[in-house]
């Protein structure tokens, strides 16, 4: 390819920009909306698109937490509403006719922060190392994208856009060496929760062949109606002509408001049943167990999911300070944090999808960096995932592990993750030695919840090896 390559996909023509061992095509619009208005396909244009400057990321507040944590820069990215943009990366060496796996990033940050194009979600190594196709997703957050009010504003607009992100891949992937018949939906967090609910749609099979479900808060997803429909009140002092910003700062409000319904207040924003593009909370298992059969899943979590937000809590930090008590008092509610929001959902929903029909594969992951104060918490998947050196090295999250101890876990991750994107069968491999195990689901009888109870009970007393 030349240093301008040009593509010519259904939606008109594009020109990227080389980079390196990669060629990218950033910034393409799938989609346009008004505020609180449902997503319409981008239209298709005659004349090139110049494709190389960097998606825009949706109006938001900074968390300088996480900036310390991940070594993001708050504003790095230009906000706007018209965030409905795209991003793909693909091999520099890339041959005329060839068709790789495409997958599709979602990013996580809690429904209201991040953005496909941010430096830490860089795609390139994922893509260089296992010849594959990365589509980066960039969609409407907080306010603008998941909340519904009584006055009638959508709840899900962040999944539609999703979905028009996913339309637009079919259609035109293909013109960028993607295979639209080996698309692999994956994200983190917030993202993997998105991606999981997508799956409850019908026409989830036909826009995604694979899913990879990473750290996704399932635990907390059901149950949240009268949350939202209290934060839903606290909203409608927003209006279409409230400036973004302003917008931005409502949400801290709103976000307030959902304090007294306990953990769920721990991800306030998010997706809601019942509204488009989802089914009623109790319709959901069903119609995620029609869409099981044409998705294989692989789905897990960090072994200590908790401990990124633990060292936050000053009652915690004070707790942690008292000598072997305190200790074992942080580690137990590290333990009963990560499987209430992460590891007990995250293996019931394998299960369930292999009961009706589908593959799973279910992991942890418990690699870290030695003697991080972290250790393998939410997040820690990441500068594995996009282990670009420039971005991670040395940052918070995995201070105190050499660059290339960090780079050889990663590269075995991005391996594994491209091989399930390729279709490679990942029956009987057990994982990353040190760092990751991997399971694979059986079609078998459903457990006995009974019984599932007095296992959980069982290893609750005997937490002292999961901290070693």
């Amino acid at each position: 390819m030349n240093s301008a390559p040009t593509f010519t996909p259904p939606c008109g023509p594009v020109t990227g920009w080389r980079d390196g061992d990669v060629v990218r095509a950033t910034g393409i619009p799938y989609a346009t909306a008004g505020r609180f208005q449902a997503p319409s396909p981008a239209p298709d244009r005659t004349e090139p698109f110049a494709a190389t400057s960097l998606a825009p990321a949706c109006p938001q507040g900074p968390v300088p937490f996480l900036d310390d944590v991940l070594g993001t820069r708050y504003g790095e990215l230009p906000g706007s509403e018209d965030c409905q943009n795209l991003s793909v990366t693909m091999p520099a060496d890339l041959a005329m006719n060839e068709r790789l796996p495409v997958m599709v990033w979602i990013h996580g940050g809690s429904y209201t922060t991040g953005s496909g194009d941010l430096a830490i979600f860089d795609p390139a190594v994922l893509v260089a190392e296992n010849r594959v196709v990365v589509v980066s997703v960039t969609y409407r957050l907080g306010l603008f994208g998941f909340l519904a009010t009584r006055s009638g504003r959508p709840g899900n607009l962040g999944l539609l856009d999703q979905l028009e992100a996913f339309r637009w891949v079919q259609r035109n992937i293909a013109a960028f060496g993607g295979d639209p018949g080996r698309v692999t939906a994956f994200g983190q967090s917030a993202g993997g929760d998105a991606i999981a609910h997508l799956m409850a749609t019908p026409e989830a099979p036909s826009l995604f062949q694979r899913a990879i479900i990473q750290s996704a808060p399932l635990g907390i997803s059901r149950g949240r109606a009268k949350m939202n429909h209290a934060m839903g009140i606290a909203a409608e002092a927003v209006s279409e002509e409230t400036p973004a910003m302003e917008v931005v700062e409502r949400e801290d409000h709103v976000a307030q408001v959902a304090r007294k319904f306990g953990m769920l207040a721990a991800m306030p924003f998010g997706t809601q049943y019942g509204h488009e593009p989802l089914p009623e909370e109790q319709d959901t298992e069903p119609a995620w167990n029609r869409s099981a059969p044409g998705i294989e899943v692989l789905i897990g979590h960090t072994s200590e999911e908790a401990r990124l937000f633990l060292p936050r809590s000053p009652y915690l930090s004070r707790l942690a300070r008292i000598p072997l008590a305190g200790t074992a008092a942080i580690r137990t509610i590290d333990w009963v944090v990560t499987e209430t929001v992460y590891g007990r959902a995250a293996r019931k929903f394998a299960r369930r999808h292999a009961q009706a029909g589908g593959r799973a594969h279910s992991y942890v992951l418990h690699w870290h960096a030695p003697g991080n104060i972290f250790g393998a918490a939410h997040t820690i998947d990441l500068p594995l995932l996009f282990g670009n050196r420039s971005t991670w090295d040395g940052v918070g999250l995995i201070a105190g592990a050499s660059w290339e101890d960090v780079n050889a876990v990663g590269r075995e991750l991005r391996s594994l993750w491209a091989a399930f994107a390729r279709g490679d069968d990942l029956s009987g491999q057990d994982g990353i030695p040190g760092a990751l195990k991997l399971t694979s689901e059986q079609l078998r009888p459903r457990q006995r919840p009974r019984l599932l109870a007095t296992v959980l009970r069982m290893a609750s007393t005997r937490m002292s090896w999961r901290w070693k």
